[in-house]
């Protein structure tokens, strides 16, 4: 492990010379969210897989969460590393902060893997989430914990596997409680920047989320996709918001295949 001068935590695998894949997790989740994923990307990529401020090993943030703090974290970190540009793949509020480095910093990124994350809720299902923000707010991390994780995970992959449910919790206990609270207000609001972002986007994309992903839905990842220029969409059958888990090849597979078609750097 590494840690960066503001305290993130960092792991780096595959080749020295090879094109740089970064990997952002979700809310109250850890860089270990990808432990299952890194073999197919570390073959052909140099792959930096960090924790956001506040999650994991890494240190808070040094002011209010924002998107744009993180995605400062992010740049920052590059900039420790000497890394020039990146492919980014964000998992939920992940594909929410690599969008925004995207627009910020768009020299840095030669691609975006955008999974699960959403997009315009409306009015109904913004208030719901910000409704969760603030129950995180005034209850602490495992508020919403167990009503969350039957919107992340099938029925039957819940029965059959209860240890993934116990280190999603884990996962979500080892967070800083003020940094995760301020990440699930950031997760809640951070939408309204992204919506029709001027200047647009213009870096090859693509666009992932599960059939049944009730936060993240088919209709959003289509919506992201429209307002990035020539953007792919994947829509993977019956899964949930955390469906890189229960199958992660079906997530793997087309983004490696994405990203041997672009010429990463």
């Amino acid at each position: 492990m590494g840690r960066s001068t503001d305290g993130t935590a960092f792991d780096l695998h595959g080749p020295t010379e090879a094109p740089v894949v970064v990997l952002i997790h979700g809310l109250g989740l850890s860089r270990q969210l990808w432990a299952q994923h890194l073999p197919a990307l570390t073959e052909n990529y140099r792959v930096l897989n960090y924790d956001l401020y506040g999650h994991g090993e890494s240190a808070p943030p040094a002011e209010p969460a924002s998107l744009s703090v993180y995605a400062s974290q992010l740049v920052g970190l590059l900039d420790e590393l000497a890394v020039r540009q990146a492919a980014i793949i964000g998992f939920s509020i992940g594909g929410m902060i690599n969008r925004r480095v995207a627009l910020d910093n768009p020299d840095r990124v030669s691609s975006l893997i955008i999974v699960s994350s959403p997009h315009d809720r409306g009015l109904e299902q913004q208030d719901a989430v910000e409704q969760r923000a603030q129950a995180v707010r005034d209850s602490g991390p495992l508020a919403t914990m167990d009503a969350a994780l039957t919107r992340w995970f099938t029925p039957d992959y819940l029965v059959k596997h209860p240890g993934q449910a116990e280190q999603v919790k884990a996962w979500r206990l080892q967070a800083d409680q003020e940094s995760y609270s301020q990440a699930a207000w950031v997760l809640a609001n951070g939408v309204r920047e992204l919506i029709n972002p001027s200047p647009t986007i213009r870096v090859p994309t693509l666009v992932i989320t599960g059939e049944n992903d009730s936060g993240s839905t088919p209709a959003m990842s289509h919506a992201i996709a429209a307002e990035i220029p020539e953007a792919e969409t994947l829509i993977v059958p019956a899964l949930q918001h955390l469906g890189l888990i229960e199958q992660p090849n079906l997530f793997m597979q087309p983004i490696v295949d994405f990203l041997a078609n672009q010429e990463l750097i």
